[in-house]
């Protein structure tokens, strides 16, 4: 199984290491990351990052990721929730504060 790295806009935390279609929410904590997690389904907006790729490819959205965002912070096409994103690439995360 393939493994993928997460790295940090905030260089206080360490990048870290996980495997393919692994879900941020299940791995990231206060501790290893800037991510704070809410509802973890996706309709809270708690996880709101700007993730950057290498290639531009990561999951696609999934229908509650994506009515929220485009209510929300309809303007920016790399928002994701932390929380619906399952690793498949390589990806550098910044926080959003609203």
């Amino acid at each position: 199984m393939s493994k993928y790295k997460i790295s940090f806009a905030d260089d206080e935390f360490d990048p870290v290491e996980l495997p393919e279609q692994a879900n941020l929410s299940e791995y990231l904590t206060v501790q290893n990351s800037p991510i704070l997690f809410g509802c973890r389904i996706g309709i809270c907006g708690t996880c709101l990052v700007e993730i950057i790729t290498e290639d531009g490819s990561l999951n696609e959205r999934t229908e509650n990721e994506r009515e929220f965002l485009e209510a929300v912070y309809p303007e920016e096409k790399k928002c994701r929730l932390a929380c619906q994103v399952n690793l498949n690439t390589n990806i550098k995360v910044k926080k959003i504060e609203l």
